[in-house]
């Protein structure tokens, strides 16, 4: 049988998110690791978005609008999802979990808790801050039309689902190389470990997109 895949990513990785570390530490690397797929994840939205650049350094109240979106919705979003997929990562690299497995676990949880939380933050965002118009059913109402942006990099959404690639990528390639060492077939080289990842993430989207359609419909 053939020996799993061992990147120097996927090394990397088990170094810094391994189910031996102090939780402590964990939760520290999985903020880092959060932020550095954020952060230019954001930049590129910036950058591809005509005038809003200018407009965020001309209004201090848009910038600081702006600012608080990312910090009450986008770093939460970020931080549980990716720390979930780390941890599944984790479980797998660790052989606690089969691939089969993971990935049932995998798709249902990363589209209902980006879903939901954004079903929380909206609503408290109206309450707490007067977004919506301080209207929390507004709130509610706007997620589902939002939320079908979101694989498009239409908006802020867009921002936080693909900075959750971070995570996704490294446990779907980890996923990729256990099954293929299951069935004992050759370890697949690193262009075909991304590319399969990018397609199982690509298919989380299109559910995502699929299931945003269906909520923006029943509200």
């Amino acid at each position: 049988m053939e020996t799993e895949p061992q990147s120097p990513v996927l090394a990397w990785l088990d170094r810094h998110f391994s189910v031996e570390l102090p939780f402590l530490r964990f939760a520290r690397n999985v903020v880092l690791l959060s932020l550095a797929g954020l952060a230019p994840t954001l930049a590129l939205y910036i950058a591809l978005s005509p005038g809003l650049w200018p407009h965020l350094l001309a209004t201090d109240a848009a910038l600081a609008r702006f600012l608080r979106q990312i910090v009450t919705n986008g770093l939460p979003v970020v931080l549980v999802i990716n720390a979930f997929g780390l941890i599944l990562f984790a479980q797998l690299r660790s052989r606690r979990l089969s691939p089969a497995r993971a990935l049932a676990i995998d798709i249902p949880a990363r589209i209902g808790a980006f879903i939901a939380l954004h079903v929380v933050i909206y609503p408290a965002s109206a309450l707490m801050f007067d977004s919506f118009g301080g209207d929390p059913a507004q709130g509610l109402r706007v997620v589902g039309p939002t939320l079908t942006q979101s694989a498009a990099f239409g908006n802020l959404s867009g921002v936080y689902l693909h900075a959750t690639l971070i995570s996704a990528l490294p446990l779907h390639m980890a996923l990729i190389g256990r099954a293929a060492n299951n069935m004992g077939l050759r370890a697949p080289s690193a262009h075909v470990l991304v590319l399969g990842a990018l397609t199982i993430f690509g298919l989380q989207a299109l559910l995502l997109t699929g299931f945003s359609a269906l909520l923006a419909g029943y509200l």
